[in-house]
C-alpha cells in the first residue's frame, strides 16, 4: 500500500518508492482492490475505442507527393495494398542531422507489430520533413525497416499540425493537439494521424493523436508502468535516448517535451 507523497507547489516527487511491507493476506487484499480499478480502465479503454472508430471522417482533396526509395509517392500509395494507414510524424528538420531521440524511441515499436498488422489490412509508415538523404543513412544507423518518407517540400506536415514556420513560433500561433501554445524555438513536433481509403479511392482522415496521446503504442512504457519505480523520470521521458547511445552518454532529456 503506497504512501502519497504531498508535494508543494513547484516540488518534484521522490523517485524512490516507499511502500508498506505486509502479510500475503494483506497483500492479497489490496491486490484485489487494484485489480477492480484496473479492470474498470479497461473496459472504460474499450469504449474510447470505440467512440474513436465512430468518428466522422474528412476527405483528403490534397495531392500529397512524398519522397520515397522508389521515386515520388502518392498519400494513396501508402496504403500500399490495405484500406487503413497508419502514418507517425517524425520529427526530423530538414536543418537536423539526425532524428528526434523521443521519435526515434517510439519508432523502435514499429517493427515488432509492422511483422502482423500489414496481414491485417493496415499499413504503418513514418514520414518526415527532412529530406530522404539525411532520414535514410540515419534510418540504416538505427537498423529500422519499416517504410519511412520524406515530405519535404510538401504541405503535409503543416497541415497535420506537426510541423511550423519560423512565424507561427514567433508570433505564438502553434496550433498543436487541438489549441494553440507557446513553445520556443521548436519547428517540429510529434503525433499520429490515421487515415481510410474507400473501394473507389477516396482517402479520408480519421484520427490524429498528439503529445502524449501517442503514450498507449509505447510498449516499453507498459512494462516500465508494471514496476515499483515505474517510469522513473523527473520529466516526459528524460532517461531515454537514441538505443544505441546508452553506453555513451546520460540523457538531457527528449527533445519531444
Amino acid at each position: 500500500m503506497e504512501k502519497i507523497q504531498e508535494l508543494t507547489p513547484g516540488s518534484k516527487p521522490d523517485l524512490r518508492i516507499e511502500s508498506e511491507v505486509v502479510s500475503k493476506e494483506e497483500w492479497l487484499k489490496a491486490r484485489l482492490a487494484l485489480l477492480e480499478r484496473e479492470k474498470e480502465l479497461t473496459r472504460l479503454a474499450d469504449q474510447i475505442a470505440a467512440a474513436r472508430r465512430k468518428l466522422p471522417r474528412v476527405v483528403v482533396d490534397k495531392d500529397y507527393q512524398f519522397e520515397s526509395t522508389v521515386g515520388t509517392v502518392s498519400l494513396s500509395d501508402l496504403f500500399d495494398e490495405n484500406s487503413q494507414l497508419i502514418i507517425y510524424h517524425f520529427m526530423f528538420a530538414p536543418e537536423w542531422e539526425e532524428g528526434c531521440p523521443g521519435c526515434s524511441f517510439f519508432s523502435d515499436h514499429i517493427s515488432g507489430p509492422n511483422l502482423h498488422i500489414p496481414h491485417h489490412d493496415v499499413s504503418i509508415v513514418v514520414v518526415s520533413r527532412a529530406p530522404l538523404a539525411t532520414i535514410l543513412p540515419f534510418k540504416k544507423r538505427m537498423e529500422w525497416d519499416f517504410q519511412w518518407v520524406s515530405s519535404y517540400g510538401s504541405d503535409f506536415n503543416y497541415d497535420y499540425h506537426v510541423s511550423f514556420t519560423s512565424e507561427q513560433v514567433a508570433n505564438g500561433e502553434i496550433y498543436y493537439n487541438y489549441q494553440y501554445q507557446n513553445f520556443d524555438s521548436v519547428s517540429e513536433l510529434p503525433g499520429v494521424s490515421v487515415f481510410y481509403k474507400d473501394s473507389n479511392g477516396v482517402i479520408y482522415h480519421t484520427y490524429s493523436t498528439y503529445a502524449r496521446g501517442s503514450d498507449m503504442l509505447l510498449g516499453s512504457h507498459a512494462y516500465l508502468d508494471l514496476t515499483p519505480k515505474g517510469r522513473n523520470e523527473d520529466a516526459t521521458m528524460d532517461w531515454m535516448r537514441h538505443h544505441d547511445k546508452y553506453e555513451t552518454a546520460k540523457s538531457k532529456g527528449s527533445c519531444c517535451h
